[in-house]
């Protein structure tokens, strides 16, 4: 795999001691083998947490706060702190690093979206290790659970990385928690995400952080669906050198084949929706199973105002459930127009700007 890119996601509890203190032996750990990897010709980008385990205590908290505004002071003390131990460490090493901080805007603004991507390709070609995190100072909504989990799928997504490896407290998936059942099994490939899968992860893990394994399902779903493998595997001294060639135990989730492009990645992911229009068994059947585009005639109902190119979500009347989403070519009046007609024709998304979501 030399040459090509992998994103690696390093959780809170991979970077801090048990007290919750950010510890800097655990970071020079993962730089050097970042040093290693990338002296060896491979192009890297670490989405990291860790800035509010790294500032909570310099403000003045014993532990971990939980209002969200505290969770943003210590963030903001904190990501200084974390960025200058990797760039110290990467340094040492003759090894350039570059902060990045990301929020939600920036996947569901197509034209900032573009402009990251674009950013990220400059620095990788220039032989930078961007190290990215959540902006949690000012994302408010992104203070959950799995953020940096989501984060890390989306990076690796956007960049058409060759592998995404999360790093966590435990080697893999396992059929059961392996800390409450000991028969628990290891669960080594595993090719499709079905509903089975996410039933087999957990809860949160360390309380220094905040992403579970559920969490890790949803950003290999996400991940795989755009092509990208997923490593998931523990934090120990090796590990980052060993997922690449998955010489650790741990749980690969192989790409999947029809992976989406770059233009339905954002659509699928990313795109928000401005309103809502109700189908009927006809046009789902033609739009989910066969791939076609939405005829106007097959459209039932319509919630929501939107005008020429705004995203909308599209249902099924009969069942409610959601179908996928797409680019209208028509503004709702316009579209209202078309409906009024005793034979209305046209279609209203075509299938290459469509996504389905089932």
């Amino acid at each position: 795999m030399k040459d090509n890119l992998i994103v690696f996601k390093v959780g809170t509890s991979s970077l801090t001691s048990p007290a919750g203190d950010l510890d800097p032996e655990k970071i020079k750990k993962i730089t050097r083998q970042l040093a290693q990897l990338h002296q060896a010709g491979y192009k890297l980008v670490l989405v990291t947490s860790g800035s509010i385990a790294a500032g909570f205590r310099r403000l003045g908290f014993d532990k971990r706060p939980r209002k969200v505004a505290d969770k943003q002071a210590a963030a903001a003390v904190g990501q200084g702190l974390l960025i200058e131990e990797y760039t110290r460490s990467l340094l040492v090493q003759g090894v350039v690093s570059a902060q990045i901080l990301l929020t939600q805007d920036d996947f569901a603004d197509q034209r900032r979206y573009q402009n990251a991507q674009t950013a990220l390709n400059v620095l990788l070609s220039r032989r930078v290790i961007p190290i990215i995190n959540e902006n949690d100072t000012i994302a408010i909504d992104e203070l959950k659970v799995g953020d940096n989990d989501t984060l890390s799928a989306q990076v690796a997504s956007l960049l058409k990385a060759d592998l995404l490896v999360l790093l966590t407290d435990v080697s893999g998936l396992y059929s059961d928690n392996p800390r409450k059942n000991p028969d628990a099994r290891p669960i080594p490939i595993i090719n499709e995400i079905t509903p089975q899968i996410f039933a087999m992860a957990g809860g949160t893990g360390s309380s220094n952080g905040t992403g579970g394994m559920a969490t890790k399902i949803k950003a290999a779903d996400m991940a795989t669906k755009s092509g990208v493998p997923v490593f998931i595997c523990s934090a120990d001294s090796t590990a980052l050198v060993d997922a690449v060639h998955q010489k650790n135990q741990g749980t690969l989730f192989t790409a999947n084949e029809n992976a989406f492009n770059q233009k339905k990645q954002w659509l699928a992911f990313y795109a928000p929706a401005k309103a809502r229009v109700y189908i009927d068994h006809g046009a789902v059947h033609a739009m989910a199973r066969e791939g076609s585009s939405l005829l106007i005639s097959g459209i039932k109902q319509v919630q929501g105002n939107f005008k020429k190119d705004d995203i909308v979500e599209v249902y099924s009347l009969k069942s409610k459930k959601l179908i996928g989403k797409g680019k209208a070519r028509f503004s709702r009046p316009v579209l209202e127009e078309i409906l009024e007609q005793k034979h209305p024709e046209g279609i209203f998304i075509h299938r290459d700007d469509w996504v389905t979501t089932l």
